[in-house]
Order: C-alpha cells, then structure tokens, then sequence
C-alpha cells in the first residue's frame, strides 16, 4: 500500500480539482446540471482514482486505476474545451488550467511507463 497524500501525481491533481471549482463558478447557473457537474466531477475523479490504485496489491491493478484516471484528465480537458468554444469561460482562467491538466498528463504517463517497465 502507498501513501497517496506523498505523491505529487495526487497533489497536481488536488491543486486541479481546485481550480475546475474556480472555473466552474463562472458557469452560467443553467449549466449547474450540464457542464459545471461534469467537470467537477470529470476532476474529482483524478486524484480520487490515483488515490484508489494506491490501496490496490499489485502494480497492475494501481496500473488500471492511473489510467482510469488518465480517461477523467482527458474527459476534463474536452468538456473545457466545449465550454470555451460556447464561449461560457473566461480563456485566460483556462491557461493555467490547461497546463495543470498538460503537467498531470505527463506525471500519470510517466507513472504508467515506469509501471510496465518494471
């Protein structure tokens, strides 16, 4: 079992559940059911996701859960595309937003990478 909170892979994705919520807050309120539920939750999954393959035995099962949430990074990342291109965000707030969500694909890459060559 790994201690999940030491992982800096988690921590990013702590740090995007954050910003998501700031993002989420400029959504339109008829949006509270549509966009703003799915990229909550879109994000929430990541760290959630890299939280469970840690309690997970085996390097396989911790693998599946890295790419579960690897799915969740890239379902975020196209739902906040959606939501610029109906123009229901602020683009800037999304650049450093689309750079955490750039640094956490790296890091759960790296981690996958690092698992199967092991």
């Amino acid at each position: 079992m790994r201690d999940f909170k030491k992982l800096d892979i988690w921590k990013n994705g702590i740090t995007l559940v954050q910003k998501i919520y700031e993002i989420a807050e400029q959504l339109p309120a008829n949006e509270k059911f549509g966009l703003r539920s799915q990229i909550t939750r879109a994000a929430i999954s990541i760290p959630s996701n890299v939280a469970e393959g840690c309690s997970r035995n085996s390097q396989i099962e911790f693998k599946r859960f890295l790419e579960i949430a690897m799915g969740s990074l890239f379902e975020l990342e196209t739902q906040l595309i959606i939501a610029n291109e109906l123009k229901l965000i602020n683009p800037i707030a999304l650049d450093v937003t689309f750079s955490l969500i750039e640094k956490e694909a790296k890091m759960i890459n790296s981690l996958i990478q690092k698992i199967k060559n092991s």
